[in-house]
């Protein structure tokens, strides 16, 4: 494994954490360089192959960010908005590619980010997916040909666990088209119907949310007209697609310069 990217992931012992461990541990293209958990942890001081329940693998479980970070070429970050700022920094300073699945970011948070850019590789996308985030593209490029004859809704559905809507995903999507056309999408949005809402409003992009059993996510953008229909859809069947797509990130990273990117630039697809 000498000369491989190493990669820390924060928050090891949570679903999204473990997968990523997972999915380094699986790739012959970098090796697990540490996993960190919060201070306290049942999980710190602990070999992280055996705290998941495996064999051990050598790899001590620590809650000392800046001891970690020190050995690493990139961190993988999926947890809470004040952890992932806090990190952001060490790992500029470590120079080491951030990549952020983190949500609920403010624009505070953001700016904070921004900042820790300037001096190392920061990925930040509210879906990891590779599939979801060329769905962005195609929904950006079929909403700006088609002019508001087509009706625009983004249809969604999640587990019964999910306690927000529409999803985060789904946002980014509404963002895409309203990208698109050419219009902010907060002027646009035509969510939360109930009861006798009048005819819909010409140009709206509207949003619809399902919510039951253990749907891991279906993303629909349908682009409705008078006597056409036209439906690009994404269907997430697994979680590990997030890891992989993350693990693409910390890989694709290791040979940029400092700056905030997206999973859109790792495809290449950004034609900003």
């Amino acid at each position: 494994m000498t000369g491989l990217p190493g990669i820390v992931i924060t928050g090891g012992s949570g679903r999204m954490g473990q997968m990523l461990i997972g999915a380094v541990m699986a790739s012959d293209k970098c090796n697990l360089a540490g996993v960190l958990e919060r201070t306290g942890h049942d999980w710190v001081g602990q070999d992280v192959g055996v705290a998941m329940g495996g064999a051990a693998n050598g790899v001590i479980v620590s809650d000392d960010a800046v001891e970690t970070f020190a050995k690493a070429q990139a961190v993988i970050d999926f947890t809470a908005p004040a952890a992932t700022v806090a990190f952001s920094e060490l790992a500029a300073q470590a120079r080491a590619v951030h990549v952020i699945g983190t949500t609920g970011l403010t624009e505070d948070d953001i700016v904070k980010l921004d900042a820790a850019a300037h001096h190392a590789v920061v990925v930040r996308a509210g879906n990891m997916s590779l599939g979801v985030n060329l769905l962005l593209q195609l929904t950006k490029k079929v909403a700006a040909a088609l002019d508001e004859d087509f009706d625009i809704e983004i249809i969604e559905a999640h587990h019964h666990h999910k306690v927000d809507a529409p999803s985060g995903t789904a946002l980014m999507l509404g963002e895409a088209a309203a990208e698109g056309r050419g219009v902010a999408l907060k002027d646009v949005t035509d969510s939360g119907r109930d009861g006798i809402t009048g005819a819909r409003t010409r140009g709206d992009i509207g949003f619809s949310a399902i919510r039951g059993g253990d749907i891991v996510g279906e993303h629909d953008v349908l682009f409705a007209a008078a006597g056409e229909r036209i439906k690009l859809t994404h269907m997430a069947t697994d979680r590990a697609i997030f890891a992989r797509g993350a693990l693409k990130a910390a890989l694709w990273g290791q040979t940029q310069k400092p700056g905030a990117y997206d999973m859109l630039d790792v495809l290449g697809l950004n034609d900003k």
